[in-house]
């Protein structure tokens, strides 16, 4: 079996980063596991709102919040994704001193991947469970040039893909705080260059996807399968590419199942 982690307080400076980088809507010192959120291109932790009530106390919530939004408005983006993923990685070091694991969504997914490979190479043990949502693997990366066209290009692509009432798009205010780090995030991920000769990892590793999502499709889900040693799995959901929004429940109970595994 194994061990329970210690129960003592998150240390200091973690309770530090938990203001920029990390965020607790339920503090759960009593948890014995971690789950790290990491939502998608211009997204901020408010895609995993619903999930704090619904996951088991056993699992304490940490939400991952990207410079650019909510309170880091005022921060740029790094250059690249291997900078950011660096970053990000200081930032969650200090919440490793018990089991943890990853949902990442969309862009988040390939940040996800990229930090559970940067923090196994620092020496730290690996997640209990890797899940990917809705983001093809490194092999199949789609890149693109949306973040060089105009706002009215960029928003009628986030339409398409859900996710974001257009009502509220079609608002010059609400336009002028969500579109720069949306454009900042593809820009990122356009531009990612990620190395499909890296080794499969040693944790488990799932996919979660919309049945009709058109940014993931069966194939390019199952091709994940290349980057473990572990476990792989492919888990469908009624929806599209925001699937997890439509109906977070069936989402969380599956997540809980596996993370209970």
């Amino acid at each position: 079996m194994r061990a329970e982690p210690s129960r003592r307080p998150a240390p200091a400076a973690a309770t530090a980063a938990a203001g920029r980088w990390i965020r607790r809507p339920q503090p759960r010192p009593a948890a014995r596991l971690r789950l790290f959120c990491l939502p998608h291109a211009g997204g901020t932790p408010a895609l995993f709102k619903h999930w704090p009530p619904l996951l088991p106390d056993w699992i304490e919530p940490l939400m991952v919040c990207l410079p650019g939004r909510e309170n880091r408005l005022d921060e740029p983006l790094p250059e690249d994704i291997p900078a950011l993923v660096g970053q990000l990685a200081g930032a969650v070091r200090p919440w490793l001193d018990r089991p943890w694991a990853l949902f990442g969504h969309s862009m988040g997914g390939a940040l996800a991947h990229e930090l559970t490979q940067t923090l196994i190479d620092q020496g730290l043990r690996a997640p209990e469970q890797l899940v990917i949502s809705a983001r093809e693997p490194p092999q199949c990366h789609h890149g693109g040039d949306l973040h060089r066209h105009d706002d009215d290009t960029l928003c009628a692509a986030l339409t398409a893909l859900g996710g974001t009432p257009p009502e509220l798009l079609a608002l010059p205010e609400i336009r002028a705080i969500v579109l720069p780090a949306v454009r900042q995030d593809y820009r990122l991920i356009e531009t990612y260059r990620p190395d499909p000769e890296r080794p499969p990892l040693p944790c488990p590793l799932t996919v979660f996807r919309g049945r009709d999502d058109p940014d993931l499709d069966a194939e390019e889900a199952d091709a994940w399968s290349r980057w473990t040693d572990a476990d792989f799995r492919v888990e469908t959901f009624p929806g599209g590419h925001f699937y997890l929004s439509d109906a977070p429940g069936p989402v969380i109970a599956r997540l809980s199942a596996l993370l209970a595994q």
